[in-house]
């Protein structure tokens, strides 16, 4: 028999399909095509127009003025975040002379006239400016002038984002919208515009730009990616809405005013007499409208009302969507932004308080980092040298040991919170000193004021009942 030959199966290619549905393509995503850009050639065209446009909304705006409030008041506070310094002695001990010497020579520097080359701030609005500059224009300079004439011998300069020019850019120089960086990329000195672009018609502006080497300049800002030289404004995610929802604001207050009013117009029919009655100079009716009143119109005349029907009984739900699209783009929640309390529960509440206040914390942990670690640091150096301090410059090192106390936060329900915190203590889960500084304090200068009042209390023959709170805690039912 002869063999039959096989047919050969040709087997037909499937098309592959993609397996992100968010790199999909096709008519519902012509307009989401985005090309492969850096961090700098997407900031370099839109940082000034995002910087001007936040800081419209921060001056006009209430919701973004409510923003920068909480900013200020949330991670800085009204006492700013305060110096303990921790030096230690070899045996590990602290050495509380020098720190109580540490700890005055700065809180002297940090008042009014002393830290600031321009005498204007002390210590804590600088804090609360640069929280809000970076909020509001993304990024700050904050320049350090060592040999300062001042008993420290050190001072330092506010420099708004304007001074560092986005639009010098030199390749051959390897330097980036104002920001020269070496070949590893890390900064390396700032090409500095001498006087801010801005104050044309004030005084006159000198374009010419100053290499301020970076050792000597803080630029402040939080990256939104890796490879960012400048910051952002903060509200770049929520600006559209807040500038939609501020029009709309407006023009249904406007409508509402109108709708209020409850007008109308007088039509003359064509085959009507003509009407002899009064009119206004421009030919309109004269008419006024009093409680209760009648009237009769002329013959032909009619009369057709205006009742625009506002606010429409959708606004309240929509300004609310619309609102917490805001909060969510600014970090904080939609009860802090709007001060709207209504339906609110203690379980809601609780939630949108703790997971805001990770949001304060975590601010002021980068600032601690970032900013007061540095300044302290070149400060105790130009005071040490200055002789500022009755301490040897040779243990600049061991005196350089700052902590940091920022302001803290009330619990929503306090009494379970301080009996929470009575039962960690008591089962060795958390100390002293952790307690208290969660609560913005200094356990040792705790200490000192309960031992200072209890000697002030024998000296006054006081004695005053006290009762210890004990550890149980009821579980009892807050919701409303």
């Amino acid at each position: 028999m002869k063999n039959k030959k096989k047919k050969s199966k040709t087997t037909q290619i499937q098309p592959l399909k993609r397996a992100f549905h968010g790199a999909s393509i096709g008519n519902l995503y012509s307009s989401w095509m985005l090309s492969q850009t850096s961090a700098n050639s997407e900031i370099k065209n839109d940082l000034r127009t995002l910087r001007n446009r936040s800081r419209d909304l921060m001056q006009n705006d209430d919701y973004a003025k409510k923003f920068k409030r909480l900013i200020k008041s949330n991670v800085i506070g009204n006492h700013g975040i305060r110096l303990q310094n921790k030096a230690k002695d070899l045996n590990g001990d602290l050495d509380n002379k020098a720190n109580d010497l540490i700890e005055e020579a700065f809180l002297q520097w940090s008042k009014v006239g002393n830290c600031d080359v321009s005498a204007r701030y002390s210590f804590i609005d600088i804090q609360k400016e640069i929280i809000a500059a970076i909020a509001s224009d993304g990024e700050v300079l904050v320049r350090k002038v060592r040999g300062y004439p001042n008993k420290w011998g050190f001072a330092i300069q506010l420099l708004e984002a304007d001074h560092l020019d986005e639009t010098y850019t030199d390749y051959d120089k390897n330097i980036i919208m104002g920001v020269e960086f070496d070949q590893w990329g890390k900064a390396i000195a700032y090409h500095i515009l001498k006087t801010h672009p801005g104050d044309q018609g004030i005084r006159s502006v000198d374009t010419k730009r100053e290499r301020i080497k970076a050792d000597e300049i803080l630029h402040l800002f939080i990256p939104y990616r890796i490879s960012a030289t400048r910051g952002i404004p903060w509200m770049h995610t929520a600006m559209t809405r807040l500038k939609m929802i501020n029009g709309y604001e407006e023009a249904e207050l406007t409508a509402s005013r109108i709708a209020a009013s409850k007008g109308g117009f007088f039509i003359q029919s064509a085959n009507g007499d003509e009407y002899t009655g009064d009119y206004e100079e421009q030919g309109a009716l004269i008419d006024e409208v009093t409680p209760g009143q009648y009237t009769l119109l002329p013959h032909g005349i009619d009369f057709k009302s205006y009742d625009p029907q506002h606010p429409t009984s959708n606004f309240k739900d929509f300004m609310k969507v619309v609102l917490r699209g805001i909060s969510a783009g600014l970090d904080v929640s939609y009860n802090s932004l709007t001060n709207d309390l209504e339906s609110v529960n203690y379980s809601s509440l609780r939630a949108g308080v703790l997971e805001e206040r990770e949001v304060w914390t975590g601010l002021q942990t980068w600032i601690c980092e970032h900013l007061l670690d540095d300044i302290f640091s070149n400060w105790l150096d130009m005071a040490l040298l200055k002789g500022a301090i009755n301490l040897p410059y040779s243990k600049k090192d061991k005196f350089n040991a700052p902590s940091w106390l920022p302001r803290s936060f009330a619990w929503v329900d306090p009494l379970k919170d301080m009996q929470a915190n009575i039962l960690a203590i008591q089962n060795g889960l958390k100390t002293y000193s952790k307690v208290a500084s969660e609560m913005g304090m200094d356990l040792e200068e705790l200490y000192a004021q309960i031992d200072k009042e209890n000697e002030l209390k024998k000296i006054y023959n006081i004695n005053l009942a006290t009762s210890t709170i004990k550890p149980s805690i009821q579980e009892t039912n807050n919701e409303e």
